[in-house]
């Protein structure tokens, strides 16, 4: 038999004690009204159904944090809007790194051919290799770990002028080796997450 919570302030104290009875209730009672709101805004079932179970999700870990006095259902309405608002942000620069991605590749190799791809990257691979020692460190912390100029020069505890010139010298050397395809190389090489910068 399922427990009915007569009033917010009864079931956020059951909630915040770990009462599996209050969660089941507080989804039996949401769930339905709430994956109808998502639907609202995201016109995908599956995702709108992700959004929902991802709020109920978030309020059990978070369930010690609960204030004690509230509308529950202002509440979950608030958090689905901002889920929503996370994922559309997410899938926003997602969509953006695969257009790029796609940008990249077409600026490499006009002609589909996987063997010149695999060339082009093998000889920025020998170059980057061939840099001098702190002019590869340099460039790779920059482009391998995504650090800034800043961060690279905290961290290596030399000028941002000497990170700057690591990194023009190693551009420079590059696009001795392969010209003006550098960048789409150098983006496939270190992953969609890294800015490609010169």
């Amino acid at each position: 038999m399922e427990v009915s919570f007569t009033n917010d302030t009864t079931l956020i104290k059951s909630l915040k004690k770990g009462d599996p009875k209050a969660y089941t209730f507080l989804v039996r009672t949401y769930h339905h009204k709430l994956c109808v709101y998502t639907y609202s805004l995201t016109n995908d079932s599956d995702q709108s159904e992700d959004i929902v179970q991802n709020v109920f999700v978030k309020i059990w870990n978070k369930r010690h944090k609960l204030k004690d006095d509230f509308s529950v259902k202002n509440y979950l309405y608030k958090m689905v809007y901002n889920e929503f608002i996370d994922q559309y942000r997410k899938q926003k620069i997602t969509l953006s790194l695969e257009k790029k991605h796609i940008e990249a590749l077409s600026t490499i190799i006009e002609e589909k051919d996987e063997k010149s791809l695999e060339r082009l990257i093998a000889i920025v691979k020998q170059e980057i290799d061939k840099l001098p020692p702190k002019c590869k460190k340099t460039f790779l912390l920059s482009k391998e770990e995504g650090l800034t100029n800043i961060e690279i020069a905290e961290y290596l505890n030399v000028s941002i002028k000497t990170v700057e010139a690591h990194i023009s010298k190693a551009f420079v050397l590059l696009r001795k080796a392969v010209g003006h395809k550098v960048n789409g190389i150098l983006f496939l090489l270190f992953g969609n997450s890294k800015k490609v910068r010169s």
